[in-house]
């Protein structure tokens, strides 16, 4: 940074605080012209409340925002555009139906008002020449990949004249080949002196992407790193407070359960079709053994949750069959978790949870009709709280009312519940979709120790992840959805990166 030149953003003392919670505390950081600065911490370390302050969403209870050497106040999101800030969120904000040139242009007050779709189209294509993110201006968006609608919504963003950038997990539904193409455009806006926030639980790819890393543990700034001292493994320790080992999952203890010599599940010609009668997933044959952990890749909506809910009886195929040791598998999702079917679903909260229910009604959930807590005409609550508070204790998830609704708990922990709660009936097999998603790194850790241990019970472990390190480091076998197709199923030990990379993509062929 030239001297004299500030920072493009300064945090000083940034608290905030919510009933019973310390958000932020004391927080003071800064961002400069031409950098890219990764910022990092655990579940609950105050990330998102503080770019939600950084946005003008919340307003902070201590602390001054600085930009550009003067002191702003952030009323409103539409403050914080104004002033060159913008926020690319997780998950998407677009309008399926609309165009890429009717997104980037709608509630933007530099939009004609009376106009045609020639001339929006026209001005897109400026737009996307001017910052580096190729994009097709006519297209829907309903049709396009994950990577181009992030690009869509980086340039509506940048479109609006933002300096700052901030972008929260943004390779969480990119192919290896979209990851780079978007760290090229990002180096791009960089070298033009504009500046960039990543929040990211990938460390890899903070290391390769960030000038300077921040990291954040219990609200508090604990540090910042010119990446270039780091190592993964300092980072994640940094956030957590100890010591996360790095091992290879794939190595089985010495009491580990062989694989199965025959298919605990298999599936012949499987088809689904939706409500309006058009494929998702086709002609998907997969055989699913004991004492493995069975990886699927892909980009998101390419039959992932159709493949899922096949596995575990949510629905029924449309054609083909489903055998589960060598029989004709139970016709409905019940029966199937009686059966030993465990499910993370992806949507843990709608799926996976009853939101209005308590915890311990939640954890309890699977159990009801089994001794102690049912089986007969009574329902025996200390038998659930009991079990509640022993899934809550495993999955070291801290609850100060067990009565609360499973709805107030942080993402997070409610995955750390759900995992814990399926693990306990998967006697056969346990499907879990994006299992790591919302989770820091420490209970990333974790969360894959418990699929180790399940695969050396001789469980069957089917793991859905977008994120190829994960399932690289876990699987024995990777399978790869594109268009509701499996296109291959590789060895997970010999799996080159790249034509996993083509294979998500559509491209590469089928094995």
């Amino acid at each position: 940074m030239p001297g004299g030149t500030p920072p493009v953003l300064q945090l000083q003392g940034v608290s905030k605080y919510f009933p019973g919670v310390i958000a932020n505390e004391d927080v003071t950081l800064d961002v400069r012209p031409g950098e890219i600065l990764g910022l990092l911490g655990e579940n609950g370390a105050g990330k998102s409340t503080l770019m939600n302050i950084v946005t003008g969403i919340y307003q902070a209870d201590a602390g001054e925002i600085i930009l550009d050497g003067y002191g702003a106040e952030f009323a409103s999101p539409q403050d914080a555009i104004r002033a060159g800030i913008g926020m690319v969120h997780q998950h998407f904000k677009l309008v399926p139906a609309f165009t890429v040139a009717e997104n980037i242009h709608l509630g933007w007050s530099e939009t004609p008002k009376w106009t045609s779709k020639a001339v929006l189209e026209a001005r897109t294509r400026a737009l996307s020449e001017r910052f580096g993110f190729p994009v097709d201006p006519s297209a829907r968006v309903e049709s396009l990949s994950a990577g181009e609608q992030q690009r869509v919504e980086i340039l509506r963003v940048l479109s609006r004249e933002a300096r700052l950038l901030i972008l929260d997990e943004p390779t969480a539904v990119l192919t290896p080949q979209e990851t780079r193409e978007l760290f090229a455009a990002l180096r791009a806006f960089r070298a033009t002196g504009n500046a960039v926030i990543i929040i990211s639980h990938k460390l890899d790819e903070v290391m390769d992407i960030t000038d300077r890393v921040t990291v954040l543990r219990a609200g508090r700034n604990v540090g910042t790193w010119n990446t270039a001292d780091c190592s993964p493994e300092m980072l994640a320790a940094t956030m957590v407070g100890r010591e996360i080992s790095r091992q290879n999952l794939r190595v089985r203890s010495g009491d580990a359960v062989g694989v199965s010599d025959v298919p605990v599940m298999t599936l012949r010609g499987v088809g689904v079709r939706n409500e309006r009668n058009v494929p998702t997933l086709s002609d998907v044959t997969l055989d699913i053994f004991g004492g493995e952990i069975l990886g699927i890749a892909g980009v998101a909506g390419n039959g992932q949750r159709e493949l899922t809910e096949v596995l575990t009886g949510l629905i029924a195929p449309s054609s083909g069959v489903i055998l589960l040791d060598g029989a004709s598998a139970p016709d409905n999702a019940a029966a199937f978790a009686a059966a030993g079917v465990g499910h993370i679903p992806q949507d843990r909260l709608n799926s996976a949870l009853a939101p209005s229910l308590g915890i311990t009604d939640n954890m309890a959930l699977r159990e009801y009709g089994q001794p102690p807590i049912g089986g007969g005409a009574l329902y025996h609550g200390g038998a659930a709280r009991s079990l509640a508070e022993e899934i809550a204790t495993t999955a070291d998830v801290r609850i100060p009312d067990f009565a609360m609704p499973v709805r107030n708990l942080s993402g997070g922990n409610q995955q750390r519940l759900v995992a814990r709660r399926e693990i306990r009936i998967a006697d056969r097999v346990l499907v879990a979709a994006y299992p790591s998603r919302g989770l820091d790194i420490g209970a990333i850790a974790a969360m894959h120790g418990y699929f180790a241990a399940l695969r050396d019970k001789g469980v069957a472990v089917v793991i859905v992840s977008e994120d190829l390190g994960e399932l690289l480091s876990l699987s024995d076998r990777l399978g790869v959805l594109c268009g509701g197709r499996l296109m291959a199923v590789l060895d997970a030990a010999e799996a080159d990166i790249e034509r996993v990379g083509l294979l998500m993509a559509g491209r590469g062929g089928a094995s």
